[in-house]
């Protein structure tokens, strides 16, 4: 189709369900702008406003954990469905955004400390409902078509991508000789996008300005501040928003396209012959790894050459309004180890030998934060329910154990289960006015030895009982939800 073409929105359509129909319109605008990634499109508005569009976006605004959380509004999900009634709700949400009415309040600020007990905040942005709605309709509609410019090197906020796959990759280019890392960090990054610069990177896939004016006031929205009174939003957009993370992504792949331009297909990089040969007349590679705002750099190199990379994107970054964290960004070799989405990856020699791997661990910080939750919830003056408590436990411990089962981590496991152990049964000695041989007594058999912790039929769950596994690196081969219906 040529370029700025609109759709063909108003074709006759076979009759299917809403997640049906909404699906392989996504699919459709994903291969459009994969065949032409110099295409702007039109008539996006009208999708937007579809009826099966709001009440996708709708199920997944109601799916998610904030449902409950209201807006300047005061309004919830369960408020929409009881008081307003489904049905009609979307019918008056399409209403005021076909005639122009619909207007985004302020997002509503709520402050949440960040981990690791640093004292300082992070700000969160929470839409009422409507504003959620027609954000989760434009993630919809515009997803699909960023998607198809996205570089495979981007793991934050994607489809059927995961945290899991950035530590792969940078386990698997560590061990290839990228041992100098630019471990970097963009400073207050959702509040400080700028606006014109962001919108200049949408119109360069979308035309349709109704669409462009939607996305825009969000943007401008407005803080309804925790001290009262209203804050303008001039940069940034807030964390909270369904729509955020997309839009962060849409910016900050400037970043990648930038960094990983030699891997193009022609480039200096671009096949293992060439960086062999870059390599051998003492020019260094690279490769970036990104999740969200987060990142970092791999260098096939020296020292000098990570930190000319450093000036580097900084200046790619200043058009967008976002700098480097002078705290949180540091040059490190890999036998120095760094710490990277929870995870600390190391190059080490093997225990008993004189051969060296990049090792994946699990990193200090969330262990100390999985160690705080537990004492929180056995504190030894606590009378909650003990079998509450336990499944409130259990549900933390294997969360936490799936994220992490893929680092070398049985050591760790069995020594956090020890913990564990320990802190529930100090805190049920307390509760119950035991001595040590009563917990022996209900927690041994016969022979001596130990049954597993339980209450009200509930038992502890063991950590250790997890199988660990290396995390299989899928590289290039990351499939989307669209490419995935049209294979």
């Amino acid at each position: 189709m040529p370029k700025d073409a609109p759709l063909n929105s108003g074709a006759p359509e076979a009759p299917s369900g809403s997640h049906q129909r909404v699906s392989g319109m996504q699919t459709k605008l994903h291969r459009w702008a994969a065949a032409d990634h110099g295409r702007r499109f039109d008539d996006l508005f009208n999708i937007v406003c579809d009826p099966a569009t709001l009440l996708v976006a709708f199920e997944r605004v109601a799916g998610n954990k904030g449902a409950r959380t209201p807006g300047v509004d005061g309004l919830t999900v369960v408020n929409v469905e009881r008081e307003l009634g489904l049905p009609s709700y979307l019918e008056e949400l399409q209403r005021v955004l076909k005639t122009g009415e619909f207007r985004p309040l302020p997002v509503r600020e709520r402050t949440i400390p960040k981990p690791g007990g640093s004292g300082k905040v992070r700000r969160l942005g929470i839409p009422t409902v409507s504003d959620r709605v027609v954000q989760a309709a434009l993630k919809l509609v515009l997803e699909p078509i960023f998607e198809a410019d996205f570089l495979p090197v981007s793991y934050g906020f994607r489809p059927m991508r995961r945290a899991h796959d950035a530590i792969a990759e940078i386990h698997r280019y560590g061990a290839h000789g990228y041992r100098w890392v630019l471990d970097a960090d963009i400073e207050a990054c959702f509040d400080s996008i700028d606006h014109t610069a962001l919108m200049d990177r949408v119109r360069a896939r979308v035309k349709d300005t109704r669409v462009l004016r939607l996305v825009k006031a969000f943007l401008k929205a407005g803080v309804l501040i925790e001290g009262g009174g209203r804050e303008e939003t001039f940069t940034g957009t807030p964390q909270g928003g369904i729509l955020s993370p997309l839009l962060a992504n849409i910016a900050l792949s400037a970043l990648d396209k930038h960094v990983m331009e030699p891997w193009e297909p022609g480039g200096r990089m671009s096949t293992r012959g060439r960086r062999a040969h870059h390599r051998l007349h003492g020019r260094a590679n690279w490769r970036i790894v990104r999740y969200a705002d987060d990142f970092v750099v791999l260098v096939d190199g020296s020292r000098d050459d990570v930190a000319s990379l450093r000036e580097d994107i900084a200046d790619v970054l200043h058009p967008l309004g976002l700098r480097l964290s002078p705290a949180k960004t540091q040059i490190v070799h890999m036998s120095d180890g760094f710490d990277f989405l929870g995870f600390h990856i190391q190059w080490r020699r093997k225990r008993g030998s004189n051969k060296w791997y990049v090792y994946t661990f699990i990193a200090r910080r969330p262990i100390r934060q999985l160690k705080d939750k537990i004492r929180a919830l056995t504190n030894r003056t606590s009378q909650r329910d003990p079998g509450t408590v336990l499944k409130r436990i259990n549900s933390i411990l294997r969360g936490w154990v799936n994220y992490f089962k893929h680092a070398v981590c049985k050591t760790t496991l069995k020594a956090l289960d020890q913990f564990v152990w320990r802190r529930v049964t100090s805190w049920w000695m307390v509760l119950h006015r035991w001595r040590w041989k009563d917990v022996r007594r209900r927690f041994t058999d016969r022979n001596g030895r130990w049954h597993k912790l339980s209450a009200d039929g509930i038992e502890l769950f063991p950590m250790v009982s997890t199988a660990v596994t290396r995390y299989r690196y899928r590289g290039n081969t990351i499939p989307n939800p669209w490419t995935l219906k049209l294979a």
